[in-house]
């Protein structure tokens, strides 16, 4: 083994390997059987090969994985990023060279043989009781001789024509698109109201169309349904490999890996959050639903994947006595959780039940009515679980 060999470690699959000091990644991913697409052979003219490198120091790998430990970004690279595009921190791996050792991550788009991930929305009968509803209304016109505002008038229509009389608050973005929305629809419009308390989206005129999100937040993918509201139909559904898996493929490494990294919850967090919000703009695509059109979302996922998509560090879920954060359900704005939907959406995170019983559990046990009181009991049940 020579002392300008270098350690690769490639990501998700994990397979490994020492090379010489300039060997292209493109061709160490191949003598590993890594999964990396490329038809021009090594030209820098598809762009399919592209990989990023994850920075950091990995103890699990024993190994500092820098973006200095590759060769300079080259005119090819140049040229073709150009042309073609190509985003921040990305190399192409027919190109880039080994200078040090790195962990170096194939995105989902750069593997030839993709992954597909899928969890099937089981067909049931389910009472719908959506949190947000959609409500038609036609509002009076202003009136010198009456002065109040466009809300103000706005509340009253809601309360006289759908019965929505403790209705007082509207979201900020709402407010802001009120008074034109008001105007282009010729003082007819229809408004989200999240649990007939706070009116959180506007559309001129007459609009039937809101969805919402069901997504289950799991170590190794995250799955979404995307569903209609006012049917109940899951319109699209679609899954991705959970971006957290290159700090570590279980939940325990994926805690040490916090331990041992000062800002490394920081990091899982945005890793998993990005993975979402790709996620969420695969299945609207899918349906062919604009993003705005989401008004709500629920998450479920284990304890640790709880906490690291709220951006709590999980680091006392990984020893005795296992000590959530909370254990009780919150409703959060989707832009809190710096997702990709309406700007006042809604997200509702499960309530966890212990230590290592999650959000998860509880969705399962809702979704088969085995206790129905799960919600309203959670605290006591885990004190008694603990």
């Amino acid at each position: 083994m020579s002392e300008t060999d270098h350690r690769v470690v490639f990501t998700p699959s994990g397979r490994r390997g020492r090379f010489p000091a300039g060997t292209p990644l493109l061709k160490a991913a191949r003598a590993l059987g890594v999964d990396i697409d490329s038809v021009c052979g090594g030209r820098g003219l598809c762009g399919r090969c592209q990989i990023e490198v994850a920075e950091g120091d990995f103890a699990k790998h024993g190994l500092v994985s820098k973006a200095g430990h590759l060769t300079a970004f080259n005119e090819v690279e140049a040229r073709y990023a150009e042309k073609r595009g190509m985003k921040p921190g990305r190399r192409l791996s027919c190109q880039a060279c080994l200078a040090g050792d790195a962990v170096i991550d194939v995105p989902p788009e750069s593997q030839v043989h993709k992954q597909v991930v899928r969890k099937r929305a089981e067909v049931r009968d389910i009472q719908l009781d959506p949190a947000m509803r959609l409500h038609y209304v036609e509002v009076e016109e202003p009136d010198m001789h009456q002065p109040t505002g466009d809300l103000e008038r706005l509340l009253k229509a809601l309360a006289e024509q759908w019965g929505l009389t403790g209705l007082e608050e509207c979201d900020l973005h709402t407010l802001q698109r009120l008074q034109t929305a008001l105007r282009e629809g010729d003082w007819k419009v229809t408004v989200a109201v999240h649990r007939g308390q706070r009116i959180t989206a506007i559309w001129p005129g007459f609009h039937d169309r809101a969805y919402g999100l069901a997504v289950d937040v799991g170590s190794t993918t995250i799955a979404a349904h995307l569903c209609n509201l006012s049917t109940g139909e899951v319109v699209a559904s679609g899954g991705v490999m959970n971006p957290q898996i290159r700090f570590g493929e279980d939940l325990m490494s994926r805690v040490s890996y916090v331990m041992m990294h000062p800002g490394g919850d920081a990091e899982l967090t945005a890793a998993v959050r990005e993975g979402i919000r790709r996620l969420i703009g695969e299945v609207a695509e899918e349906a062919e639903v604009a993003v705005e059109e989401i008004l709500n979302a629920t998450f479920v996922g284990n304890p640790i994947m709880h906490h690291l998509l709220l951006g709590i560090d999980p680091t006392e879920l990984g020893g005795a006595p296992f000590a959530l954060a909370t254990n009780s359900g919150m409703t959060l704005w989707a832009s809190e959780l710096g997702l990709v939907m309406n700007e006042d959406a809604r997200v509702y995170i499960l309530p966890c039940i212990a230590g290592h019983v999650g959000a998860d559990t509880a969705g399962v046990e809702l979704g088969t009515s085995r206790v129905n009181s799960l919600v309203e009991n959670v605290n006591d049940r885990a004190t008694a679980t603990r």
